[in-house]
């Protein structure tokens, strides 16, 4: 197969295209800002500003890639780990709208458009809630909770027009999937998995807030299984919910961490200082605090088989493989 994966050059797009290109496919990855760990090819996303967004506003040499593809995997989108300040906030929009609209537009015009388009979502878009979980047929999309911040509600927003503008994009020769994905769990560095094992190396790792918000994950062996299940499955379409099927509360996720670490005690961090210590790394509370509860309905209905349905034995997983790759350096 041919994959292209605009916006591929962050930790998701490193470990779908170190797989397939490992796998024997052809990995095209649309990118600003290629590093030496690309082994696969890369083309230039063509910005002309200096701006730190990394995609195209405009169709380009880069849209030919789509033309004989099988399958597009756009990950194209501003970080959102950063403070809602209000210019963060119109590039976060502007980058996941505008980038999901000109893929679009590139797919559209080919004469041999690829039979499958992956993009970008995020589970974020669901209600926090702790009373039932989010599947895709149930599950309440978020925006309305009384108690939640209005930077809450921005991120709904975002993911919302996110998939309007997928919904959107003229494509009928194209099947399109939008991957609602939970926080993807490998060993890489600089990784969220990376991040919440610093914490607990340090003695840091309690938890965070109430500790009852749910979190939802999935380790990268599924979320790289899941991709290659909803490319050979024609009858997936529409938002699919890309996370393990057991969430569970934060003060068990980092217990079963520190477990899988070999450490009894981490350090609980208040919901106020949970605050001030994303105020001080310059990003927003929501990443820990939100409760997101979601499960992988349209997946499991689907037949898929998770590896590592739980967590306990994902962190086990994870920390040894964390282990191995710096004892090999």
């Amino acid at each position: 197969m041919k994959i292209v994966i605009p916006g591929g050059s962050g930790q998701i797009g490193t470990i779908l295209a170190r797989h397939f290109h490992a796998a024997g496919h052809e990995v095209v990855v649309l990118s600003r800002s290629p590093t030496a760990q690309m082994v696969w090819r890369v083309v230039p996303w063509e910005v002309p500003s200096a701006k730190p967004e990394g995609f195209a506003r405009t169709r380009g040499a880069w849209a030919n890639e789509f033309d004989g593809a099988d399958v597009v995997i756009n990950l194209a989108g501003r970080s959102v780990n950063c403070r809602y300040t209000r210019a963060n906030r119109r590039e976060i929009l502007e980058s996941r709208v505008r980038s999901t609209q000109i893929v679009g537009e590139a797919i559209g015009a080919c004469a041999r458009p690829p039979r499958l388009w992956l993009q970008s979502s995020t589970a974020t878009i669901y209600a926090h809630r702790f009373d039932a979980p989010n599947d895709e047929r149930t599950g309440v999309l978020g925006g309305n909770e009384p108690d939640a911040p209005e930077t809450w509600r921005f991120g709904i927003a975002v993911a919302a027009a996110w998939e309007d503008a997928l919904g959107a994009a003229d494509t009928p020769r194209t099947r399109k999937v939008a991957l609602r994905s939970a926080m993807t769990m490998s060993p890489d560095r600089g990784g969220v998995f990376d991040v919440l094992l610093g914490l607990v190396r340090r003695g840091l790792g309690g938890r965070a807030g109430a500790g009852t918000q749910f979190v939802s994950w999935v380790h990268e062996a599924d979320f790289i299984a899941a991709v290659e299940f909803l490319i050979g499955h024609d009858e997936l379409s529409g938002p699919v919910n890309v996370c393990a099927p057991e969430p569970l509360p934060n003060a068990e996720f980092m217990r079963a961490l520190r477990a899988a670490w070999g450490v009894r005690f981490g350090l609980p961090a208040a919901g106020w200082m949970v605050g001030l210590g994303a105020w001080a790394m310059r990003t927003e509370s929501e990443l820990v605090l939100k409760s997101r509860r979601v499960v992988p309905g349209r997946l499991l209905d689907a037949g898929f088989a998770f590896r590592f349905p739980s967590w306990p034995g994902a962190a086990r997983d994870l920390c040894q493989r964390w282990r191995d790759r710096r004892a090999a350096r």
